[in-house]
C-alpha cells in the first residue's frame, strides 16, 4: 500500500464526511459486522421498548435512525459501508425460524448484506440452523440477555457444534452491557467456549463491561474474535469506559485479526460517525484503523 499520511485517521466529524475517513486510509469502504435489520413490525416493537428504556435498557436511548428499510440501506452506501449485517434474535421460542426467512430474504434483495440468521434453545433449532446455512447464511446472531437463556442451554450443544463444524461466524451478545442478568456475562460465554473451542464468535460490545475478561478469552481462543460496537462512544463511555490500561492489548488483538467494526445502526442515539470518531482517536495507528475497519471483516468473510 502506498505511504499514508500521518493524520489519515483523522476523526469524521458528520456522517456526511465518513468517506473521506476510510479513503484517507486507503480502503475500499467500511465493514460493519453489528446491523440490524428485521421485520418492521418488530422493529416497531423495539424501538417502543427502547423509547420506554426497558428493563433491559437501563437509561434514555432515543434511536437516531429511525427511518425505513430503504432510506438506512441508502445511508450506510453514503457512508461507504460495502458489507454489512442484518442481525435479528428472537426474544421467546417460535420466531427464530420467521426472522430466518426475513433476514436471509432481505440479504437476497440487498447488494452488500451478509446473509445472516439467528436461533433459540428449542425444539428444531439444529434442523432450522442447517436450513439458514444450506440457504447461504454467513453470520448468526444470538442475545443471551433478550433471549434470557444461557449459552450452555443443552437445547444449542448441536447447534453450536454444527456452526463450528461449518466454521460460520456468530456475533455473541455475551456481556452485561448496558443490564446484566443472569445469563449474561464472561464466565457462561467461557463455559461454552470449553465445550466448543473451535466456535467462530463475535463478541458484542468488546464484552462490555468486563473487558479484560473478555480480551482474555480472544487471546486464548485462536476463533473468538470482539466487535466494537458502540465502545469509545460519548454515550458508552458514561456508564461502561473502556480500560485505558488494556489499549495495547486491544491493538495487538486489532493487528491479529480480531478486532472488528461494529455499529447497532440503526439503534444508536447519536450519529453513526461518532462509533468511528471513538476508534480514530484512540491513537493506536492508521494499521490499526485499516484491520479493525475493513481488513479484518475482509479476512473473516471473504470479502472482495
Amino acid at each position: 500500500m502506498e505511504d499514508i499520511p500521518a493524520d489519515a485517521g483523522r476523526p469524521p466529524a458528520e456522517d456526511a464526511t465518513v468517506p473521506a475517513f476510510w479513503r484517507r486510509l486507503g480502503l475500499p469502504g467500511l465493514a460493519d459486522v453489528h446491523v440490524h435489520f428485521l421485520p418492521p413490525r418488530l422493529l416497531r416493537k423495539v424501538w417502543a421498548y427502547f423509547d420506554a428504556a426497558g428493563p433491559l435498557v437501563g437509561t434514555e436511548w432515543p434511536i437516531r435512525y429511525r427511518w425505513g428499510d430503504a432510506e438506512r440501506v441508502a445511508h450506510l452506501r453514503r457512508l461507504g459501508v460495502r458489507a454489512f449485517t442484518a442481525l435479528a434474535y428472537p426474544h421467546r421460542p417460535g420466531m427464530a425460524e420467521a426472522l430466518n426467512r426475513w433476514t436471509l430474504g432481505f440479504a437476497r434483495a440487498t447488494p452488500g448484506c451478509l446473509p445472516s440468521a439467528t436461533f433459540y434453545p428449542e425444539p428444531g433449532a439444529v434442523r432450522y440452523v442447517a436450513e439458514a446455512l444450506d440457504a447461504g447464511a454467513r453470520v448468526f446472531k444470538v442475545h443471551v440477555q433478550v433471549g434470557g437463556f444461557l449459552p450452555t442451554d443443552p437445547a444449542l450443544d448441536a447447534v453450536w457444534g454444527l456452526l463450528a463444524d461449518a466454521g460460520v461466524p456468530v456475533v455473541v451478545h455475551a456481556g452485561h452491557a448496558p443490564v446484566g442478568t443472569a445469563h449474561t456475562g464472561p464466565e457462561p460465554f467461557a463455559a461454552l467456549l470449553a465445550r466448543h473451542p473451535g466456535l467462530t464468535a463475535i463478541v458484542a460490545h468488546l464484552g462490555a463491561p468486563d473487558y479484560a475478561a473478555f480480551l482474555d478469552l480472544a487471546e486464548k481462543h485462536e476463533r473468538v474474535r470482539l466487535d466494537t460496537t458502540m465502545a469509545f462512544t460519548s454515550f458508552f463511555d458514561r456508564f461502561m469506559p473502556f480500560p485505558a490500561g488494556e489499549l495495547p492489548r486491544l491493538r495487538e488483538l486489532g493487528l491479529a485479526g480480531k478486532v472488528l467494526l461494529g455499529s447497532d445502526f440503526p439503534n444508536i442515539p447519536y450519529p453513526y460517525a461518532e462509533q468511528l470518531t471513538g476508534l480514530a482517536e484512540l491513537g493506536l495507528g492508521d494499521d490499526w484503523l485499516r484491520a479493525v475497519c475493513w481488513d479484518n471483516a475482509a479476512a473473516l468473510f471473504d470479502l472482495t
